[in-house]
């Protein structure tokens, strides 16, 4: 599509408040939506407020609403638009506004703290760490995560509830749980600590009702849902309510 004019309808304001304000703004051949945020700093709003970093979708900095949908912007082509359409964009909605396009999400630097690290074997040293492929394979996926945290965003959990947050960690450390749960050298249940029953406890696994919707605005395609949160999810059930796998720990916490 050869160049043209678009409207632009950017949230402007601070933690005090703010509006919606217009701007027309020339697109080109090949641009994403931060290019046009960029050229909106370079011609007639240069007090813009927006994070940005990479511009290669892998440093999770430029998520913002994008008509509404979470989104990185600069992975949003201005192509999937039609030349007459009016382009929104707006700060991520779960978190309190910095400025501008700019939020604080300092409530998932907080939520990624209260996960406690992976915990090595206490019999094997540096180096002597040996997995099967299919295991390293199994968690590999969520290493892809670049935290944008589009997912915690748009978990309704956490977007329309605000007092959730206190015992709601989100999808992205649902999954970090997971993660650390099936990894088969993580010794912590040898040292007392049981990560599915913190997960449903401490981190609030409960309140995630599997809509999905995380899975839906991940940029790295990772199956948060169905490969994570779910399975965790029956982990923790089974540790709770099936009788065999209670008496099955208890025998275990016996003997040792």
């Amino acid at each position: 599509m050869s160049g043209y004019t678009a409207h632009f309808k950017v949230w402007r304001g601070d933690v005090k408040g703010g509006d919606l304000e217009d701007f027309k703004v020339e697109v080109n051949d090949g641009e994403v939506v931060l290019d046009i945020i960029h050229r909106l700093q370079a011609t007639q709003a240069p007090d813009l407020a927006v994070r940005w970093n990479c511009k290669a979708g892998k440093c999770g900095s430029c998520s913002a609403e994008i008509n509404g949908r979470p989104r990185l912007m600069c992975m949003t082509r201005m192509s999937v638009f039609t030349p007459e359409e009016t382009i929104t964009v707006t700060p991520l909605r779960a978190f309190p506004v910095v400025r501008d396009l700019v939020t604080n999400v300092g409530f998932n630097y907080q939520k990624a703290r209260e996960v406690p690290a992976f915990v090595p074997p206490p019999d094997l040293g540096p180096g002597e760490y040996r997995m099967m492929q299919e295991d390293v394979d199994r968690s590999q996926e969520f290493r892809k995560c670049i935290e944008c945290f589009l997912c915690q965003d748009t978990c309704h959990v956490v977007r329309d509830h605000e007092e959730n947050k206190t015992a709601f960690a989100g999808p992205r450390f649902l999954m970090r749980v997971a993660e650390l749960d099936m990894h088969p050298l993580d010794a912590a249940e040898e040292s007392g600590l049981d990560r599915k029953k913190t997960a449903q406890d401490e981190h609030g696994l409960g309140y995630c009702n599997i809509t999905k919707c995380c899975t839906e605005v991940c940029p790295e395609g990772i199956k948060i849902t169905d490969n994570a949160l779910i399975p965790l999810k029956e982990r923790a059930v089974d540790r709770k309510y099936d009788p065999l796998v209670w008496l099955g720990s208890k025998i275990r916490r016996r003997s040792t």
